[in-house]
């Protein structure tokens, strides 16, 4: 089950008239759900500084824009968690106005909680966003690693977030599923990657209904010490979301493979193709680097991928737990 968040525009149309022949809007989703709140690389899309045709077109078009990967972890009592605090955090909490209305005023609690997964750009440096020039948000929790809590706890400006208490640090332990609610669990799991400040890790959702892998960041799958196909089965992963920054080879001209700290889309769809095919498995690929092709909704490559039963991660789209 998948379903699109409208927001606001949804309003809108159903305050109008339905014309006769329009499919049903799909069913609102309950319970505990994730909601995709960007899909993009660190860089953003249209990406920072970059004039290539499809950067100008997301600028001239909002429709193909993406924000900077992060999900929303909503639980059935209206709690709100986002895992990664990304440079368009002040949008992505937009995004959540429907279960975070706010009162007229600041916020000093928009979030329940916030996720991490490391220390690259695109991950962590919203959380200027929680301190005192700005919300000024008042003990939210902060989930990460021991590395990545001592890497903000030691560094200025975010140990000002920790001495202010504008974030509370829970160190997790990578492995050790962390209990939200009755059946509603997040459990960080270890993966390599370019670690030079902090570890790495993915998340596994696990609701009533389904489980949920999350890694926007990693190296390619030949890094892991487990096989992804095993791990992802001893895991119980219904549905797994993945790096998919690059495509394929054609896309980094002269460069070396065992360098570019990403798994490539074309190996992921070779590992898991016959999962997929098979039913037991869903793959959805996210944190898309500007560059890569399947941001083409009517391109070769997005019919490729869709072919072999994989999709493209959009933001705004909700997967229930």
């Amino acid at each position: 089950m998948l379903f699109l968040f409208a927001g606001a525009a949804c309003f809108l149309a159903c305050a109008s008239p339905v014309p006769e022949g329009t499919p049903p809007a799909p069913p609102e989703v309950t319970g505990p759900r994730l909601r995709v709140l960007g899909t993009a690389q660190d860089g953003g899309f249209p990406h920072a500084a970059c004039s290539c045709d499809r950067c100008e077109l997301a600028r001239s078009d909002p429709r193909t824009e993406r924000l900077v990967a992060s999900l929303a972890l909503i639980a059935a009592d209206g709690r709100v968690f986002v895992v990664d605090a990304t440079p368009d955090i002040r949008r992505q909490l937009d995004r959540l106005r429907d279960v975070k209305p706010g009162d007229g005023r600041v916020d000093r609690a928009p979030l329940d909680g916030v996720f991490l997964t490391h220390a690259h750009l695109g991950h962590y440096t919203g959380l200027g966003f929680l301190g005192f020039e700005a919300i000024h948000a008042q003990e939210t929790p902060l989930y990460a690693t021991s590395r990545m809590v001592d890497f903000l706890s030691m560094n200025g400006p975010w140990s000002q977030l920790v001495d202010l208490r504008n974030v509370v640090p829970v160190k997790l332990t990578p492995g050790e599923p962390l209990v939200l609610d009755e059946g509603l669990s997040v459990t960080a799991v270890s993966v390599p990657h370019r670690d030079e400040f902090t570890d790495t890790v993915g998340y596994l959702f696990a609701g009533p209904r389904q489980r949920i892998f999350y890694v926007p960041d990693t190296d390619g799958w030949q890094h892991w010490e487990t096989p992804l196909v095993e791990w992802l089965e001893q895991q119980g992963v219904d549905v797994a979301i993945v790096d998919g920054t690059f495509f394929s080879m054609d896309e980094l001209p002269g460069r070396d493979v065992s360098a570019i700290g990403h798994p490539l889309v074309v190996d992921t769809i070779e590992r898991l193709g016959e999962r997929v095919a098979g039913g037991s498995l869903r793959v959805f690929f996210t944190h898309f680097n500007h560059s890569n092709p399947v941001l083409d909704a009517d391109g070769e490559r997005r019919r490729q991928i869709e072919a072999a039963g994989f999709a493209v991660l959009d933001d705004g789209l909700e997967l229930p737990l």
